[in-house]
């Protein structure tokens, strides 16, 4: 990777780290069993919005330990708003550099990596959301990985 490409990543990941110091509006983690994160077991958020004008940022978070495997991880996403409508994504992120340096913050052999997900995001309806997340790589049992999370947080 170029210095030019090591930049953003590292201009971004200090953004992260600083990016929900106005407030937050709704944190929680969730762990991922000790076995290994299975393909088919979603991570489940449910969260209230209130304020449809503010913009919002959208963080996802992964604690992951040192024997995580993988340079990056693949995630599916399926949200559901107050109407009920359904809509999926699907996100990558890199945990690591290309040296294998583990990016995010940590201590004591775990790490913990947020992704901007949503920036100056604006909720179209008031009421209860749910953010249900897979991991999406080509492993039935992903190990590795401790816990999942989600932020949202006025920019």
């Amino acid at each position: 990777m170029t210095i030019t490409k090591k930049i953003p990543i590292i201009l971004l990941s200090s953004w992260l780290l600083t990016a929900c110091s106005q407030g937050v509006l709704y944190s929680e983690f969730t762990e991922v069993s000790p076995l290994g994160w299975n393909k088919d077991s979603a991570v489940s958020f449910v969260y209230n919005i209130q304020d449809t004008i503010s913009a919002c940022d959208v963080l996802l978070h992964v604690r992951h330990h040192d024997n995580y495997p993988y340079q990056n991880m693949w995630l599916f996403l399926s949200s559901t708003n107050p109407k009920g409508q359904i809509t999926k994504d699907t996100i990558e992120f890199f945990l690591a550099d290309e040296r294998g340096r583990w990016l995010g913050n940590g201590k004591n052999g775990l790490v913990t990596m947020p992704v901007l997900y949503e920036h100056n995001y604006h909720f179209t309806d008031t009421g209860t959301y749910i953010l249900s997340i897979r991991q999406g790589m080509r492993t039935d049992l992903l190990r590795g990985v401790s816990q999942v999370g989600l932020e949202i947080c006025k920019p």
